[in-house]
């Protein structure tokens, strides 16, 4: 989660900056095919195709499809009305709803020091988001949005990994998702130049490698280890990164509020991860 959140932390930044070249969509669709690469060459060296003969598999791998294919959309969109520490607090909300939907009405729980931990975590969190003017745009509603579903893919995500390795549920998704979402790129927004489409391209290919390839091998093998809730609160890693990235390279200064709130996120992140010795 640590590793992963190093590399999520440079998201919302990297796709800002491609974003002043190209549109939303088909940014997604560029970055889906960079990693859509990556995972093919993997599964090759690792002999993985074998595992998509699995019939069992395919519910839990078409509905960790759908609900990653509308999450990242959503966050592309959203991303062009907010700001790289917007989203990426906002985001952090799904710990609430997964709280919500494993804790409290589902089967799912935590050890008492966890459970304050990832409290400690959401208090930090909400301390960074809450400005001195509470207005939300669109942008940030439809990164809420990705906040509620996000709990959900990460379910299927979870019950799709008893089946088929990592690699092999993220090939399979992008396999699904790039033609879907070049489909939509090409119906419903204008295809950039040329000149555009280079000047986006570092971004692009640091977002389908790190962010959509190794990124997310690594949400998969700690989705495979711990619980949804506690991979949601750790989650809250991401914010202190992306302010010190946003500080440095879009000139974002974070205010003291946001300073305190990184230093309660510390703590709690030091509870959570902190081992229970059994008696």
């Amino acid at each position: 989660m640590v590793g992963l959140s190093i590399m999520e932390s440079w998201f919302p930044i990297l796709s800002i900056f491609a974003l002043a070249y190209i549109s939303p969509m088909h940014l997604y669709a560029y970055s889906l095919f960079i990693s859509l690469i990556f995972f093919l060459i993997i599964m090759y060296k690792k002999n993985l195709f074998v595992e998509l003969k699995n019939r069992d598999a395919y519910k839990d791998l078409l509905l960790t499809t759908f609900w990653i294919t509308t999450l990242f959309s959503l966050v592309f969109i959203g991303l062009q009305f907010t700001t790289a520490t917007n989203m990426s607090v906002i985001l952090f909300l799904q710990l609430f709803f997964a709280y919500l939907y494993f804790n409290v009405f589902g089967k799912e729980k935590m050890d008492t020091l966890h459970t304050i931990g990832a409290f400690v975590m959401a208090v930090g969190a909400v301390t960074i988001l809450l400005p001195e003017e509470l207005k939300l745009n669109k942008g940030d509603l439809l990164i809420l949005i990705v906040a509620i579903i996000a709990p959900i893919a990460n379910m299927y995500s979870k019950r799709a990994r008893k089946f088929c390795s990592s690699e092999t549920i993220l090939g399979f998704r992008t396999i699904v998702a790039l033609p879907v979402i070049s489909f939509l790129a090409y119906i419903f927004e204008d295809t950039s130049s040329y000149d555009d489409f280079l000047n986006a391209l570092p971004y692009i290919g640091m977002i389908g490698f790190l962010i959509f390839g190794v990124s997310k091998i690594l949400w998969m093998e700690a989705l495979h280890r711990i619980s949804v809730t506690k991979v949601s609160a750790l989650i809250a890693l991401v914010p202190p990164m992306t302010i010190s990235f946003a500080y440095f390279y879009l000139n974002e200064v974070p205010s003291s509020q946001q300073i305190v709130g990184i230093l309660t996120i510390l703590v709690g992140g030091y509870m959570l991860t902190k081992e229970i010795k059994s008696t």
